[in-house]
């Protein structure tokens, strides 16, 4: 007679699913590791950059008496202070989670990028009245070679900002650092900006060029701000991720062979987090543990396309009628 076969032990895969999980995790960590140091280096390079650019323009606005030259001058000193602003706020983002902040503390980028957009658009109004006013008063420019000089200085110390904070934006993705790079690219059309104007005012004795630049540096900066302003506000208000992001989501789900539908997908961003939760449909005869395996399998995958994600996935028998939350 033959003796019945012990049923297969179904621990080998799921300790396969808890190594492959570990790796995930490992991996991971060392990303995010990674990303907060390309983080902490790019503030620190920010604020050297514009303290030094702070001191060369008002030198130089001293000399010349540009108008345009100030309002080169004002934009950088606010890249300090904005700066400054995302040293302590990426600082505070990069606290790992604790028992009052079980979410991080992603929150506090956005946060800074409010604070730039104020800023920034403070400084725009600024502009906009002396402009206007320069401009009913037209006024001498001196010693405009020096601040042509200066300007050129500081086109090519942004523009080495500027690409280092690309290199940093595309690896981690921090909303901070690109708050801060839009403003110093901005820079970079100020500084020409005003060598035209500088070099106008001396080759052409244009003097109302000087106050038009400014005019025109000040309307940049406030297109600037807005743009921070709508990124930090849609992070603060738990935005849902773009569309194709979603979309990238579901197909991933729905490419598993076991799982019927899926519904009440949920997506947001905090800093470099990014949150996604989910509810899996599947065959309502499913084991628990096959339930189990197929929401692991799926949120590596998830995880692998969203390397800084964090997933939570329910899993439903196909076809339940869940009771609506707010009736819950």
């Amino acid at each position: 007679m033959t003796k019945p076969q012990p049923a297969q032990n179904p621990e080998p895969a799921q300790n396969s699913g808890a190594e492959e999980s570990a790796a995930a995790s490992m991996t991971n960590d060392a990303n995010f590791e990674r990303s907060s140091r390309l983080m902490r280096r790019a503030s620190y390079a920010a604020v050297t950059v514009a303290s030094t650019l702070v001191i060369a323009k008002a030198v130089a606005w001293l000399m010349t008496d540009s108008v345009a030259m100030l309002s080169s001058l004002v934009d950088s000193m606010l890249d300090v202070v904005a700066s400054g602003i995302n040293l302590l706020a990426i600082r505070q983002a990069l606290l790992p989670a604790d028992a009052e902040h079980r979410f991080g503390h992603g929150k506090a980028e956005p946060l800074a990028g409010l604070g730039q957009a104020v800023f920034i658009g403070g400084s725009a109004v600024f502009l906009l009245f002396e402009s206007a006013n320069r401009l009913i008063h037209l006024q001498p420019i001196q010693n405009e070679m020096v601040g042509v000089s200066v300007m050129m200085f500081s086109i090519v110390l942004t523009l080495l900002l500027v690409t280092y904070q690309s290199h940093v934006v595309r690896h981690s993705g921090s909303v901070a650092v690109a708050a801060d790079s839009v403003h110093f690219k901005s820079d970079l059309l100020v500084n020409l900006g005003v060598i035209g104007g500088l070099l106008a005012a001396v080759m052409l004795e244009w003097r109302f060029v000087d106050p038009l630049v400014a005019i025109a540096v000040a309307g940049y900066i406030s297109y600037s701000a807005w743009k921070i302003f709508q990124t930090s506000y849609k992070m603060l208000m738990d935005h849902e991720l773009p569309d194709d992001d979603r979309q990238r989501i579901k197909d991933i789900v729905q490419a598993h062979p076991e799982v019927r539908s899926m519904h009440d997908l949920r997506t947001r961003s905090s800093g470099l987090n990014t949150f996604i939760q989910l509810h899996l449909e599947m065959d309502g005869e499913m084991t628990l543990l096959r339930a189990h395996y197929i929401a692991d399998e799926i949120e590596l995958q998830v995880r692998a396309a969203f390397p800084e994600a964090e997933v939570m996935i329910h899993q439903d028998p196909e076809g339940l009628e869940e009771i609506p939350p707010h009736l819950a």
